[in-house]
């Protein structure tokens, strides 16, 4: 099986490399490349493989931006360190993704998937990752209304410490500690707020990372964070969400 690596990370390649060797299936890595640019013009060069290993950030911008240049029609594993919502995209359209550090029980499964699915390459890839590209690329929310006595103000994403529920009430709090309510369920602030920005470190807060001060090891393989307006359990990373919120913080 040819294989194509298209990664910035020289040690991620490497890495991918070994592991693809301890697999298992005959594959030789024909081509690395770590750009946008290099790949669009290796492509048009005539560059072909079994299959495509891609990772979604390059040293020259994102991934999706090669299809807006060339078709691709090589079945294709997306790798990445952390992207909640392609993830969610990929899911969605079944494309097969890897999550960094990547490890060789989950290449293995990818490798698998596609064996499965090569007979059966979907005709519209390309939708399901323009599809993709538009989810990555949306706007985000940059602002909130909040009403103060009679008057309406906007308050700026960037002035948000976090936002709280509080018997089915959902809150604003910003960087001076001021509150307001606002007409949207932490599951919607999920979705319309930028994940680089915000994580839902439990069921009741969801919190701006630069109101991180400190994060400390905390018992039950959980996490505490050490920040103003939290307190007791508010600020604890349920168990659950810890390896997610790492990668988020490592992004």
């Amino acid at each position: 099986m040819k294989v194509i690596i298209i990664e910035d990370e020289k040690l991620s390649a490497e890495h991918l490399n070994r592991l693809l060797q301890k697999t298992g299936n005959n594959i030789e890595v024909v081509q690395y490349l770590d750009t946008v640019k290099a790949a669009t013009d290796a492509f048009k060069g005539g560059l072909q493989a079994d299959l495509l290993f891609l990772d979604i950030h390059l040293a020259d911008g994102n991934c999706f931006e090669i299809f807006t240049k060339i078709r691709i029609d090589i079945p294709i594993i997306f790798t990445t360190a952390f992207d909640n919502y392609a993830i969610q995209a990929f899911k969605q359209n079944s494309v097969d993704y890897l999550l960094k550090p990547i490890s060789l029980e989950d290449l293995q499964y990818a490798l698998e998937k596609y064996k499965k699915q090569q007979k059966i390459i979907s005709n519209n890839l390309l939708e399901n990752i323009t599809y993709a590209f538009q989810q990555i690329n949306k706007n985000y929310k940059s602002r909130f209304l909040v009403k103060i006595g009679q008057t309406i103000h906007t308050i700026q994403t960037d002035d948000v410490h976090h936002f709280e529920t509080q018997e089915s009430i959902t809150f604003l709090v910003t960087s001076k500690g001021s509150k307001y309510p606002v007409d949207y369920t932490m599951d919607q602030l999920g979705i319309i707020l930028q994940p680089k920005e915000f994580f839902r470190i439990n069921r009741k807060i969801l919190i701006h990372i630069k109101s991180i001060e400190k994060v400390e090891n905390y018992f039950n393989s959980r996490l505490v964070i050490k920040t103003k307006f939290l307190e007791g359990d508010t600020k604890i990373v349920s168990r659950e969400r810890v390896n997610n919120f790492k990668l988020w913080l490592d992004d």
